[in-house]
């Protein structure tokens, strides 16, 4: 009976699995995680993924193999161990992805085992959605038109497998100290718990919520995504099968949230070199600044702009950050401290649980002005008008700012304005924003004065 290799990377899942489907109508299946050098961290995120794993091996009653080391050989030696003469996969889309799976390709090639592409981590595979000229799209909301045009399969069926477990499996590495609560929040059965209990509580009334940091109305789902515990295809066949009481307009607001993730996963495909670099040239010769103990304060949540600070404090502490609090933030660094974005972007990856790069890189360069949005540089946000319009009460900013617990209502973002209102220990601000938003404009003037 004919074996086959299923590697998971980043679909540590059993159900709507087309390439585990595959890897099963060959025979006995022996499934195998490399842990990735290059890919390896610590802290919460590592301990996510550790947690992710543990429960995708006890889902396979232990079949899961765990193997370190370069991929290229991990995967032939274990291979040739099982006897497997293909190896299936979820096709990967990203830069690294794409390059390390080419070279395991050769390396399997040269045992004569084939390397078999199956689906991958979105609805609609990146590079597929094109314009009437066959180009990819720059900007959303055309995508948007033409990604619902293009359509998705169904959700794939719960395939039966027959584990292989004859093959021996290194320990899986020692979990940080926060592993406790981060296995309750992993796995596909928590995944898709999670999903069930957000369509019947909060997607009703997510069209106008999901702004409110306060109001904590978001789906949360964004980790399970990230590690391929739940597939987008399920979340998007659920929307259209169920009544869960939303409004159309909610379930269109979810659905094209669904639609940036797979928008900016298209955009990295076309353009690899955008991970790390200004995706639109408009702005190359920008004047940025390094300053140190700026960049410090707004990573540890201490730029006296109580909105900024809170959700950089939410971030060290949760390793997730509310979307619309990102993009202040964000555009605190870029536009208020004159940062570049990668500074920003690179933080972000190290302590977000759904560090996702194509999401993370242009969403930073959505506010930074450098990446999809066609006017975008003078879009400068207000940390305190933004805090007053989407935390209105300023529970959010005295959740992760003890510091200003005593000051009531939508006095916590401006605690400038009350005598009391530093005397806990909460910092000056490090700047003036109507200042910097000047100097940010006056930079913007001068490159494209300088432009021939």
């Amino acid at each position: 009976m004919t074996t086959s290799l299923m590697w998971f990377r980043r679909d540590l899942r059993l159900g709507d699995h087309p390439a585990l489907q595959a890897a099963a109508a060959d025979g006995p299946v022996v499934p195998l995680f490399v842990l990735d050098p290059r890919l390896a961290g610590s802290g919460r995120r590592w301990g996510r993924l550790l947690a992710s794993l543990a429960a995708l091996r006890e889902e396979m009653g232990g079949a899961l193999v765990i193997r370190q080391g370069d991929p290229a050989e991990v995967v032939a030696q274990v291979a040739a161990e099982a006897g497997a003469s293909q190896v299936h996969v979820s096709t990967e889309t990203t830069p690294y992805g794409r390059r390390r799976d080419a070279e395991v390709e050769r390396h399997l090639a040269d045992a004569g085992i084939g390397l078999v592409g199956t689906g991958s981590s979105y609805a609609v595979t990146p590079g597929r959605v094109r314009n009437g000229t066959g180009a990819p799209y720059r900007v959303f909301t055309p995508f948007l038109r033409a990604w619902r045009e293009h359509g998705w399969r169904a959700p794939a069926g719960d395939p039966q497998v027959e584990w292989m477990t004859k093959l021996e499996s290194e320990p899986l590495p020692d979990p940080p100290d926060q592993l406790d609560q981060l296995e309750q929040e992993a796995g596909e059965r928590a995944a898709l718990d999670r999903w069930e209990d957000f369509c019947a509580d909060d997607l009703a009334g997510y069209a106008s919520a999901r702004d409110r940091p306060d109001l904590d109305r978001t789906s949360r789902i964004s980790t399970a995504l990230k590690y391929g515990e739940i597939h987008p295809r399920t979340l998007l066949a659920d929307l259209g099968a169920h009544d869960t009481g939303a409004s159309g307009e909610d379930v269109e607001r979810f659905v094209a949230e669904l639609a940036w993730r797979e928008f900016y996963a298209d955009v990295l495909w076309h353009e690899p070199r955008s991970a790390w670099r200004d995706l639109r040239g408009a702005l190359h010769g920008m004047q940025y600044d390094e300053d140190p103990e700026l960049v410090e304060a707004w990573k540890s949540g201490r730029t006296g702009f109580p909105f900024v600070d809170a959700g950089m404090r939410q971030l060290l502490a949760e390793g997730w950050m509310h979307n619309r609090v990102r993009m202040v933030v964000a555009s605190f660094l870029v536009k208020d401290l004159h940062i570049w974005w990668p500074v920003g972007a690179r933080h972000f990856l190290d302590h977000l649980l759904d560090g996702d790069l194509a999401s993370n890189s242009h969403g930073w360069q959505w506010v930074a002005g450098t990446g999809t949005d066609a006017a975008p540089y003078f879009r400068v946000f207000n940390p305190i008008t933004q805090g007053l319009r989407f935390d209105p009460q300023g529970e959010y900013v005295r959740r992760w700012v003890p510091e200003l617990r005593h000051l009531q209502g939508a006095a916590a973002h401006e605690p400038w304005r009350h005598s009391d209102g530093l005397a806990d220990g909460y910092p000056e601000r490090v700047v003036d924003h109507a200042e910097e938003r000047r100097e940010a404009l006056a930079r913007l003037a001068e490159l494209k004065d300088s432009t021939p």
